[in-house]
């Protein structure tokens, strides 16, 4: 209801007629400005004040008060019109229609190195063997000494390993967590490690200074080969194919007496040739010893391979320097 204002009644009529023709926001604060603003027309009407006679000052004021609080009061209610409005226009324009098919998002891989893993890691665990990390940076008695390696060894020169000092080093093998297994627990042990190796190679497409490898080792009673070659046999059909075949041939290790190097063949790889994957044996006495353990009470298996091999097989990659690369044209052709 519009207040009784004698004083006032023209400009409230003249902003009754703007404030209801007003199509958007930007005319609404227009004629905010023009009437109720700081130098707005009501408030422009307060410099009649002292002019009036004092008997009639007070009705001045109330009736000012009065139509400026009127004329707000149009301009929320506008205001709160054209927000329904908009609020009204933004569901219609952006509606979503859920029979439309969705837009899929992008998704990341598991890097084919990191697939790699979780499937050795699986397939052995699966196998009874318990899973154990170890330090890339290394002892030189677990990377060496207590692995049986003579002192005159050629892989422990300078031109082979990552010195830090004296004693640390960079792991060359992954086998150097077999001690620490040893020098706090006892048999039966049935363990497995993988991780980075680190070895000072010259890089091309075979050869790297960084590398990945799993090594895997059995302590029990009545160990022999016939053990190592079943299990072997099993790890290499889960994580490669049902397909391959094992062959062991005699090898030299220092941390094992006797030593096999083990090739597989199958028909999908190189016309079923024979291909070397790693090298393996039971555990060399020596190494009993180095950690309390009777030889003739105990004897046990090991066996390593570098984990890239087994994607490059699979997959036919020709070239190891790919897989650390990051190029996402190469990783994303193998999807997890």
């Amino acid at each position: 209801m519009q207040p009784k204002v004698q004083h006032f009644h023209e400009i409230i009529t003249q902003a009754e007629v703007e404030i209801s023709s007003a199509t958007n926001i930007k005319e609404l604060k227009d004629a905010e400005s023009k009437y109720v603003g700081k130098k707005g027309e009501l408030l422009s009407q307060m410099k009649k004040l002292p002019l009036l006679p004092p008997e009639e000052r007070p009705g001045f004021g109330h009736e000012l008060n009065h139509a400026k609080a009127y004329i707000l009061n149009l301009i929320h209610e506008k205001k709160a019109n054209f927000d329904k409005q908009e609020l009204l226009d933004r569901l219609t324009h952006e509606k979503c229609d859920t029979t439309l098919p969705g837009i899929r998002p992008d998704v990341g891989n598991y890097h084919i190195l990191e697939q790699t893993f979780r499937q050795v890691k699986r397939t052995l665990i699966n196998m009874g063997f318990e899973y154990v990390s170890s330090p890339e940076l290394e002892n030189f008695e677990y990377n060496f000494s207590l692995l049986n390696y003579p002192p005159n060894h050629p892989a422990m020169d300078e031109q082979d390993t990552f010195y830090v000092d004296d004693q640390h080093l960079l792991r060359t093998q992954c086998t150097a967590a077999q001690g620490r297994v040893l020098q706090h627990r006892k048999p039966p042990l049935k363990i497995f490690t993988l991780g980075k190796t680190f070895r000072n190679e010259a890089v091309d497409r075979t050869h790297s200074h960084t590398f990945h490898q799993v090594d895997a080792f059995l302590i029990d009673k009545d160990i022999s080969l016939a053990n190592l070659k079943y299990t072997l046999s099993q790890f290499v059909k889960s994580v490669i194919g049902e397909d391959v075949k094992v062959r062991f041939r005699p090898d030299f290790f220092p941390f094992v007496e006797p030593g096999v190097d083990y090739a597989i063949s199958s028909p999908r790889f190189f016309n079923g040739k024979w291909l070397e994957l790693g090298g393996a044996g039971l555990i060399h006495p020596n190494i009993l010893r180095n950690f309390g353990l009777d030889p003739d009470e105990y004897s046990g298996f090991a066996f390593g391979l570098g984990l890239e091999r087994i994607p490059m097989l699979v997959h036919g990659i020709d070239d190891l320097r790919q897989f650390l690369e990051n190029d996402i044209r190469f990783l994303e052709q193998f999807p997890s």
